[in-house]
């Protein structure tokens, strides 16, 4: 089947199969806030809105991280096991897609606009993004999803 790359394929819900954080070398890292398999759904609707939320499926031991900075360099900022954020997107050419956060957990996260590489097959969504691993280390985020509805 081929990829999709229109707007209106991206909309319905979508369920995180999972989420792997790549070096260039190939080595996984596991990002320390929201762990190696998070919880996640995301939403995209007909008029262009999203909303998205994950969690760390063990949060009972995020107690410990009260203190801790919050993870996220080129991406939104997770904490105590949990980010969440929402806002309007556009389609602006095959494969990519912009997103503009309204609103986030962190403060920090509100008005920050990211581009993120996708394709769809079916009911198959990936989402691509460089981003930046707890220790600073640049890392490619691949994000599977299953859509729901």
């Amino acid at each position: 089947m081929a990829a999709i790359y229109s707007e209106n394929s991206l909309v319905g819900t979508w369920k995180l199969l999972s989420r792997e954080d790549m070096t260039a070398r190939g080595e996984r890292r596991i990002d320390p806030i929201l762990g190696g398999n998070p919880l996640a759904y995301l939403m995209y609707d007909g008029a262009g809105h999203f909303a998205v939320q994950f969690m760390k499926r063990d949060r009972g031991t995020v107690e410990a991280q009260a203190g801790a900075p919050m993870s996220g360099s080129g991406n939104s900022s997770a904490w105590l096991g949990y980010d969440a954020y929402f806002g309007r997107y556009t389609v602006e050419e095959a494969g990519t897609v912009t997103q503009e956060l309204i609103g986030a957990l962190s403060p920090r996260d509100v008005g920050k606009v990211v581009t993120r590489r996708f394709q769809i097959n079916g009911n198959d969504l990936v989402i691509e993004l460089e981003t930046m691993a707890s220790d600073g280390e640049p890392v490619t985020r691949t994000l599977r999803w299953q859509r729901v509805a």
